[in-house]
C-alpha cells in the first residue's frame, strides 16, 4: 500500500495552473495561498492518461442541487478545458452509491445508475461529482484502459472499486498487477463519523470508536485494502480531506449541495 505522504509518492499537490507553485499537502499554506484549480496525483502522470480533480476555485460542478445551473455548466466546461479536453463531451456517471459499472465507447451525456465508468477509447472523458465520497482512478498502462470510480460508504461496502477492476479485466484484459490506482480527495477517517449501523458493516481495521454511539470510518484505507486484496500493488492516496480543506466542498461541513469533480480520459 502506498499513501500520499510516503517517499514513493509526491507529497505535493500538483497544480495545472502555471502561476501556482505546488504546496505540501499538510502545510497551512494550502488553505491560505491560491490553490490550483485542478489537482492531480503525480504518481499517475503518464503521457497517455489525463486525470484531475477540480477545486472550488472553479466553482461547484454539481447540477443536482444547483441554484444556478448555468454557472455549474460553465464550471464543468472550464474544468475540462483546464485539462485540454473538449469541454462539451464528458460522460457523467449518474452515481447511486452502488457498484454498477458501465463501459463507455462514445461520448454520452450521462449514464444513470452507475458508480464507475471504464473506457479504452482515447478522447472519452469520464466524469463524476463528489462532496466527501472518494474518486478513485484506475489506470492500466499495458492495455491503455482506465476507469473512474465513485466510492462512498455504500459503494465501498459493495466493493465498487474492485467491481470496476473486474469489469476492466473482462472488457480489456486488464490484470490487477499492471494497474495503478489513485485515490483522490475525500473525507478522512478522523472526520468521517457514522453510526453503529454503518460501522458494523466494515472490517474493524477501518473503524475507530469516537464518542457515544459514533464511530470514525476510514474509507480511503478500506478501498486501498480492497484493491490490494484484488492484486493491485500500486495504490496512491492523495491524502487530502474534503472536510478539512476549504479548497474543496464537503457535504458534512457545508450541506449546501456544492460538488467537486473528477475527470479521467485517455490520449
Amino acid at each position: 500500500m502506498r499513501s500520499g505522504c510516503q517517499a514513493q509518492f509526491t507529497n505535493q499537490i500538483q497544480p495545472r495552473h502555471p502561476s501556482t507553485r505546488p504546496s505540501p499537502l499538510h502545510s497551512p499554506s494550502l488553505y491560505s495561498q491560491r490553490v490550483a484549480p485542478v489537482l492531480q496525483i503525480a504518481a499517475l502522470n503518464d503521457h497517455a492518461l489525463i486525470h484531475g480533480f477540480s477545486t472550488m476555485e472553479l466553482g461547484s460542478v454539481g447540477l443536482t442541487h444547483a441554484k444556478n445551473p448555468e454557472a455549474v455548466r460553465d464550471a464543468r466546461r472550464r474544468f475540462a478545458a483546464a485539462l485540454n479536453l473538449d469541454p462539451d463531451t464528458p460522460t457523467v456517471a449518474g452515481a447511486v452509491h452502488g457498484a454498477q459499472v458501465a463501459r463507455v465507447d462514445a461520448p454520452t451525456d450521462s449514464i444513470e445508475g452507475v458508480d464507475a465508468l471504464i473506457t479504452d477509447r482515447p478522447g472519452i472523458a469520464l466524469f463524476a461529482t463528489y462532496a466527501d465520497c472518494y474518486p478513485i482512478v484506475l489506470w492500466d498502462p499495458k492495455h491503455r484502459a482506465a476507469g473512474l470510480v465513485h466510492a462512498g460508504w455504500r459503494g465501498t461496502e459493495a466493493h465498487v472499486a474492485t467491481a470496476a477492476l473486474a469489469e476492466m479485466a473482462k472488457q480489456f484484459g486488464t490484470k490487477p498487477e499492471d494497474v495503478k490506482a489513485g485515490i483522490g480527495p475525500g473525507i478522512c477517517g478522523n472526520c468521517y463519523e457514522v453510526g453503529a449501523d454503518v460501522a458494523e458493516r466494515f472490517d474493524q481495521t477501518f473503524v475507530k470508536h469516537s464518542t457515544g454511539d459514533r464511530y470514525q470510518l476510514d474509507l480511503a484505507a478500506a478501498n486501498t485494502a480492497q484493491l490490494n486484496a484484488a492484486g493491485v500493488r500500486d495504490v496512491f492516496n492523495l491524502d487530502l480531506c474534503t472536510k478539512e480543506s476549504e479548497a474543496l466542498p464537503s457535504h458534512r461541513r457545508d450541506h449546501d449541495g456544492t460538488r467537486f469533480g473528477a475527470i479521467v480520459a485517455l490520449r
